[in-house]
């Protein structure tokens, strides 16, 4: 038998020694949920150290990712490739071993979480994916997919809003496979929490649809682990497991206290801390016996290859299901992916016609969906609005009852927007033994954006999710995280600018495409016709690393001609020359360089500068994230050196004086609340506009 004291004993040891060494870091969580990782870990959890990304395992997250000296410790002591040395540089520059768990740096880190209460919401988003994967592969007597997700959270994460948001969807999607332990130490940064934290926990879980084991003793390994054997048996609610614990456990000054919360414990306090709990071994150094308790590599192998038997017999009855599996969970594109594309992308240059940039993203959706199952989409109550919804993508729903997901729903149409939008085509009815594909989030727009994380980061799903653009702000921090962790989520976000009219200021976005556009690894796209929407949408679908924001109009876009489509995917690219309105010999005095609804604007002004023998090249550009990527040649080629360059967007001019520009159309005050075509004349956007700044710049 383990000894699972010992065994609670190392990581405390180790948290502690880590944190010292450091002088930096969070020994008293890991200190107080030692007991709750024993009992998950050596018990519970179905993992193999050798292979990390084996696909049936169960799913970890460390919500409360200051905690992360007790994952790392038991990444090391079960046998993960993760040497004592990392932990010895815990927090150095490039060590496996960061601050907060990163995904894809430390192996068995399966998100990165920090900013608290995204890591509960990332792990709705794995369970939510692993119960629509087993609904959509799993057959009689074939289940490939059976895992659970467990997440440790603290009570930072339980005061965060984003956890009311995702647990509220986890009880209502009925996702029984999702099991939350609750350190439920009284303790964060400012001291005992109940002068500001009072909430009956119990009450608020029941109320969202879950199970509610506790308060348990969570310094009890055993306790524990009888209530993870319980959460289990689950079959149509999520289970919180209250976790009563000690912060700092061990530590004879400092257990219970804030002071263990964020600071080292010193030297001193950590003799009469290995004293106190019986550990007489010197930093670092962990005795065989518990290493062979830990040690988790022969049993995580014949987990694997119990399930790797499994998956056979499955391939050999259902060898297309199998391939299809196999594709979606490695990330890959159908081999046809490109032939959809460009004939989507064709389809919609030739077709030429006047709609909505969110319209053109809907017709895009059509084909994407029905050529790509892996599509999940969304909308945080806006589906009417947004257009994510498609033929191909019923509404999610589960059985009241049983909490399985229904199957064959049939498609109906969003109910009509707020703002007497028209209602969508009504789909079609889904085809045979299809989940439904667009998910209701509710008013949750940073649950949604994390959720979405986590359900790209299980693998098997590429989600994408609406809302207005303005309300990127509720969503960002989850969107930040998506472009570090590089995962493939794609952001639907209307309404792009004061052409949505009369919603007025509180909706309409000015700062919000800069801003988007300063995060690292996060493609922004502002599409300024159909087969530029449909570029856009077939470069995020290929972004296997990235994630992507598609920024739409509310208002319809006539469509700009082009003579050919080869460089939309580049970021930016000539619409016009001066040729094209009569100027065939008259050298290019100025580059005007437009996004979105503005293109037309900057057509526009090409013409009546053409009238006074102007001539102007006009660059569309819907994506400067992608475009700055580009060689130094193709970028001359676009903007040549010595054209004063003027650019157009209906939003912040900070981010285009970057581009050498003389001058920018834009806005810098907040919207007014008026129809749009009064707007675009009040703040000056109008061709006549355009034109005059371009002849000023000329003239300077």
């Amino acid at each position: 038998m383990a000894n699972q004291a010992l065994m609670a004993n190392a990581i405390r040891a180790l948290a502690m020694d880590a944190v010292q060494q450091a002088n930096s870091g969070h020994p008293g969580a890991p200190m107080g949920m030692a007991d709750m990782a024993v009992a998950l870990w050596g018990e519970h959890l179905r993992y193999n150290p050798a292979n990390p990304h084996w696909f049936d395992r169960d799913r970890f997250v460390l919500s409360n990712g200051h905690a992360s000296m007790l994952l790392y410790s038991v990444l090391h002591l079960t046998g993960y490739d993760l040497p004592i040395g990392e932990l010895k540089n815990f927090r150095q520059l490039h060590s496996k071993t960061a601050g907060h768990p990163e995904v894809d740096v430390t192996p068995g880190v399966e998100t990165t979480t920090g900013p608290l209460g995204q890591g509960i919401t990332n792990a709705v988003g794995f369970a939510l994916a692993e119960k629509l994967l087993s609904a959509e592969f799993n057959r009689k007597d074939h289940a490939i997919v059976d895992h659970h997700t467990y997440a440790f959270l603290g009570d930072g994460c339980m005061m965060e809003g984003i956890s009311h948001e995702a647990c509220a969807l986890a009880g209502a999607w009925h996702l029984n496979k999702l099991i939350a332990l609750y350190d439920d130490n009284g303790i964060s940064i400012d001291g005992q929490v109940k002068p500001w934290y009072i909430d009956n926990v119990a009450e608020r879980f029941h109320a969202y649809g879950w199970h509610v084991i506790g308060p348990i003793d969570g310094n009890d390994a055993a306790e524990v682990s009888k209530a993870i054997a319980k959460a289990k048996q689950s079959t149509d609610k999520p289970t919180l497991i209250n976790c009563k614990t000690v912060i700092g456990k061990g530590s004879p000054n400092r257990a219970g206290t804030a002071k263990a919360h964020g600071e080292a414990l010193g030297a001193e306090e950590i003799k009469l801390t290995r004293d106190a709990i019986d550990w007489h071994y010197p930093p670092f150094e962990i005795p065989a016996e518990v290493y062979a308790d830990w040690d988790h590599k022969e049993a995580g192998a014949n987990i694997e290859a119990e399930w790797n038997a499994k998956f056979a017999a499955y391939a050999a009855a259902y060898p297309e299901l199998a391939a299809d599996f196999t594709r979606r969970m490695k990330g890959e594109l159908p081999k046809d992916f490109h032939q959809v594309a460009f004939d989507t992308v064709v389809a919609a240059h030739t077709k030429a016609e006047t709609v909505a940039s969110r319209k053109a993203s809907q017709l895009a959706l059509e084909a994407f969906t029905a050529a790509l199952p892996e599509m999940l989409g969304g909308s945080a109550d806006l589906t009417g609005s947004n257009l994510t919804n498609t033929k191909s993508t019923p509404a999610l729903r589960f059985d009241p009852k049983t909490g399985a997901v229904v199957m064959n729903v049939p498609a109906a149409p969003a109910k009509q927007g707020a703002e007497d939008e028209a209602k969508p085509e009504t789909p079609a009815e889904a085809p045979h033994g299809t989940i439904g594909r667009h998910i209701n989030y509710g008013v949750r727009e940073f649950g949604m954006a994390a959720i979405m994380n986590g359900v790209a980061l299980h693998g098997g799903y590429i989600p994408y999710g609406g809302t207005f653009l303005t309300f990127s702000d509720y969503s960002r921090n989850a969107i930040r995280m998506a472009a570090l962790m590089k995962r493939r989520v794609i952001h639907v976000f209307t309404h792009d600018s004061i052409g949505l009219g009369e919603d007025g200021p509180t909706h309409q976005s000015i700062e919000h495409a800069a801003s988007l556009r300063l995060i690292p690894n996060l493609d922004v796209w502002r599409p300024g016709d159909t087969a530029e929407t449909a570029v856009a949408w077939a470069v995020a679908l290929q972004n296997q690393s990235r994630p992507t924001a598609l920024l739409l109009s509310r208002q319809n876009i006539a469509y700009a001609p082009k003579s050919e489509l080869g460089d939309i995917s580049r970021g930016a690219y000539v619409l016009s020359e001066p040729e094209a309105v009569g100027l065939k010999s008259k050298k290019t005095a100025a580059v005007i360089i437009a996004t979105g609804s503005e293109v037309q604007l900057a057509l526009a002004a090409q013409k009546l500068l053409a009238e006074k023998k102007i001539a102007v090249r006009v660059v569309s550009m819907p994506s400067t994230t992608t475009f700055d990527r580009q060689d130094l040649a193709y970028k001359k080629a676009v903007l040549p050196k010595k054209l004063p360059r003027i650019a157009v967007e209906m939003g912040c001019t900070g981010g285009w004086w970057k581009y050498g520009c003389a001058a920018v159309v834009g806005i810098d005050t907040y919207g007014e609340s008026a129809p749009a075509p009064v707007l675009f004349k009040h703040f000056g956007f109008t061709a006549e506009n355009v034109a005059a700044t371009v002849e000023a710049a000329l003239r300077d």
